[in-house]
């Protein structure tokens, strides 16, 4: 299966539409007066249908297991067919359209079962996905890709050349990844005087999103809070707190990090983790949800 560990759990909804269409008026009749002879072909139909949603991943081979938390079977009768809509739920880190097609299938397979005996021209004509809704497509995809980013490494072993940076490299991959350009990329020691001149500097130069990364352990040496914080005129303990809480999944020792995110005037300033895989972590818990902050600056209105 492919792995989607690093996506983060969000409330997906999908719905999907079958189409059962049938030969004569009179099996439109005894679908609604319930006199077919295998039974109440909607009620079973629907059963069918819930068992199915629930299956998907004994079926499909790459599909996820997922803890599905809603589904809905609604039918609307024509007068040549049944239009069947389910729609399902889950708060998970995958999608739930194969779910519901996979649902709306068995529907419309266990009515053309029951009303085969009756009429033979039953025939299930179509099954397609109406909507989905709850990952990357709806947050963060219609941001501002534009920013003017920079990237900074806190680390007295890098500075001094006496190891490989790697984390900084991680975080200008994925933000450029995400469309957004790294125009400043620099490596100094985990120094506070250092690291707010740098970020006095930038803040100057106009960049509009500052991500730090190193300096925000607990070593004697790790000092990168302690700088950050103070030139901050607003932090946001929300985002700080889906960094660890992402990390915490992965790790038990996320919960020791000193992650600290916040504004200076109209820069968003992020310090992250110096690990390669703390500092990947972290891009992968905000982003890009993350830079709806600057539609927010720009007075975006939720209410429109």
């Amino acid at each position: 299966m492919v792995d989607i560990t690093h996506k983060i759990i969000t409330q997906r909804t999908a719905t999907a539409q079958a189409i059962v269409k049938v030969g004569t008026p009179a099996t439109m009749q005894a679908i609604v007066n319930k006199t077919v002879p295998k039974g109440d072909v909607l009620e079973v139909a629907r059963t069918a249908g819930l068992f199915a949603v629930k299956n998907t991943s004994n079926a499909i081979p790459d599909c996820h297991p997922i803890p599905i938390e809603y589904t809905g079977i609604e039918y609307e009768l024509l007068e040549d067919a049944v239009v069947i809509n389910v729609t399902v739920k889950a708060i998970y880190r995958t999608g739930v359209e194969v779910e519901a097609m996979h649902g709306a299938s068995i529907v419309a397979l266990t009515m053309y079962d029951m009303l085969k005996p009756i009429d033979k021209q039953v025939e299930i004509s179509t099954i397609k996905l109406l909507h989905k809704k709850g990952g990357k497509s709806d947050f963060g995809t219609k941001e501002r890709r534009d920013l003017s980013v920079a990237v900074i490494v806190c680390s007295d072993s890098v500075s001094a050349g006496k190891k490989e940076d790697r984390a900084g490299q991680v975080i200008t991959e994925k933000v450029t990844n995400l469309g957004l350009k790294v125009s400043h990329y620099v490596i100094i020691p985990d120094e506070i005087k250092a690291i707010q001149t740098t970020i006095n500097q930038l803040c100057e130069a106009q960049k509009e999103l500052i991500i730090l990364t190193g300096g925000t352990g607990l070593s004697n040496r790790d000092v990168t809070p302690e700088a950050v914080i103070p030139l901050l005129d607003r932090r946001i303990p929300g985002i700080e707190e889906a960094i660890r809480s992402y990390g915490q999944q992965r790790t038990p020792y996320a919960m020791l990090s000193r992650s600290v995110v916040g504004f200076k005037g109209n820069t968003l300033i992020m310090a992250l983790p110096g690990s390669t895989a703390g500092a990947s972590e972290s891009i992968d818990a905000v982003f890009p949800s993350v830079l709806h902050l600057f539609q927010l600056l720009n007075g975006f209105n939720h209410g429109q």
